[in-house]
C-alpha cells in the first residue's frame, strides 16, 4: 500500500497547455505573384476552438469545432511586388477550448518575380 501511494504522488498530472502547431509547406521558395500551398495542424486535448493562418498580409481563420486535432490543407496567394530575397511571413495561430493560444512563425523566400 505504501509503494502505491508513493507512485501516485510521483506521477505527472496532465496540465493545461497551449495547442501544439505545425505548418507543412509544399515548397519554401515562391515567386511574386504566386500561390503557396501546404497543410496546417493543431493538436490540443481540450479541443481546438479556432485557428488563423496568415501569409504575407492576408489572414484567414477557421473553426476547430472543439476537436482535439485540426488538420487542413491551404492554398493562399503571394502578392505581387516582392523582390528576390524577400521573406514572406507565414504565421499559424490557434486557440483551444480553455483559451490558451499558441503561435508558429515561419517564412518563404521569394526567388524572383
Amino acid at each position: 500500500m505504501c509503494a502505491a501511494a508513493v507512485t501516485a504522488c510521483l506521477e505527472d498530472r496532465p496540465r493545461p497547455s497551449p495547442p501544439r502547431l505545425s505548418i507543412t509547406l509544399a515548397r519554401d521558395t515562391v515567386h511574386s505573384p504566386d500561390t503557396l500551398t501546404g497543410d496546417v495542424r493543431a493538436d490540443d486535448a481540450d479541443g481546438i476552438d479556432s485557428i488563423w493562418l496568415s501569409v504575407d498580409s492576408l489572414k484567414v481563420g477557421d473553426d476547430g469545432f472543439l476537436q482535439p486535432t485540426y488538420l487542413s490543407p491551404f492554398r493562399l496567394p503571394i502578392a505581387s511586388g516582392h523582390v528576390f530575397g524577400d521573406r514572406v511571413p507565414v504565421r499559424l495561430m490557434a486557440r483551444d477550448a480553455v483559451g490558451f493560444t499558441s503561435t508558429k512563425d515561419t517564412f518563404v523566400l521569394v526567388r524572383g518575380p
